[in-house]
């Protein structure tokens, strides 16, 4: 057998799982973008264009003695990969790691580097000079665009609805009492179990006024007969899971919700050399970084363990308990992480120091190799 490993996508588990295995086997990591994007980082981005630069690391200094090829998957079989090119390229192992896309500004949407840079610092000029903002959904990263914004403008009238009426459910009641203490004491208009009877006239991150009506009870921050005036908007929903590669079914067949099925060694079902991580993965755990660089760790370890000649033996197991640090600018906002005794509430200090100052920034200028 072989030692051909091919990884599809370079986001944070595909980055991972490669440069974990540069040393023991040819990798081949296909990715269409000129740079990995710390989306982590992107709605800071957004309202710091003179920090912006941070959040792209090139993947020139990935590897060592594999290689970065800039293409798109358009097909897999269990012996390789074809690319938009054209081009195949066979494999001894696989890994589907290529991620989802997410509206901008959460994820960027050019594969090139200084492209998504200049949209970003336009978009941060129309948010610049808007007085009230609209933001489209309070999920996480609804919130933590939120929160950004209020760190930079703190005068600014900022809107969040949702049709859901309560917050980040799957969290403690704790949690999110503490999340609306801060909501409120930032000034952020949430409403809760609303939505908009009509489309922005506009796209997202453009500005231009405008007024529309809602469907739900009347917020804090809205005219009394249940309308919304704002400057500018944001889409923060709809994530699609990337994985139009596997259509054709020669390797699986994805859930209703575009997922792969993964056994615990996370291995595609039915293919003992094709493994899948990250969001497009079917496991039941919310899709975010952290988790993916986990699921890297596992992968990484089952194909050296083959390429020696033995079992795969490492196991993911999702975490019974759910974890988050949900940043509301760089000093506040809320987190939640398992303990033995069940789940444990961080404070905004405790946030800002392991996340919110930096945003992980460190951690992938050494995976990178750009420090």
């Amino acid at each position: 057998m072989g030692r051909t490993v091919v990884v599809i996508g370079g986001g944070y588990g595909g980055a991972a799982v490669a440069k974990a295995l540069d040393g023991e086997a040819d990798v081949v990591l296909v990715e269409p973008r000129d740079a990995f994007v710390h989306s982590a980082g992107t709605l800071r981005a957004l309202v710091r264009p003179d920090w912006a630069a941070n959040i792209f690391f090139p993947y020139d200094r990935l590897l060592r003695r594999g290689r970065v090829v800039r293409e798109r998957a358009v097909a897999v079989d269990p012996a390789g990969v074809t690319l938009g090119s054209g081009e195949r390229i066979a494999a001894d192992y696989l890994v589907l790691a290529s991620g989802s896309d997410y509206p901008y500004p959460a994820k960027t949407d050019t594969d090139s580097a200084a492209e998504a840079l200049a949209r970003l610092r336009a978009t941060h000029g129309e948010l610049a000079g808007a007085a009230r903002v609209l933001i489209v959904g309070a999920g996480p990263v609804g919130l933590e665009l939120a929160g950004e914004i209020k760190a930079v403008w703190p005068d600014k009238r900022v809107t969040v609805v949702d049709p859901a009426e309560r917050l980040v459910p799957a969290f403690t009641a704790a949690l999110r009492a503490e999340l609306h203490r801060q909501l409120n004491e930032l000034g952020i208009d949430l409403r809760l179990g609303t939505s908009l009877a009509e489309q922005p006239p506009t796209g997202p991150g453009v500005a231009r006024t405008f007024t529309l009506d809602t469907e739900g009870p009347v917020g804090t921050g809205a005219a009394s007969d249940g309308t919304i005036t704002a400057d500018i908007w944001f889409r923060c929903h709809g994530v699609r899971t990337n994985g139009d590669y596997l259509a054709d079914g020669k390797v699986t067949t994805r859930t209703p919700q575009g997922r792969i099925r993964v056994t615990g060694t996370l291995n595609v079902e039915g293919h003992p050399r094709i493994y899948a991580l990250g969001d497009v993965t079917d496991l039941a755990e919310a899709k975010m970084a952290g988790y993916a660089m986990r699921h890297a760790e596992v992968v990484a370890a089952n194909i050296l363990a083959q390429l020696r000649g033995e079992e795969p033996a490492a196991v993911y197991q999702p975490s019974p308990v759910p974890s988050m640090l949900l940043p509301l600018g760089p000093n506040g906002g809320v987190g939640q992480v398992p303990t033995p005794d069940g789940p444990s509430l961080l404070p905004a200090e405790a946030v800002a120091r392991y996340k919110g100052a930096d945003l992980f920034i460190g951690r992938f200028v050494e995976l990178f190799g750009t420090g």
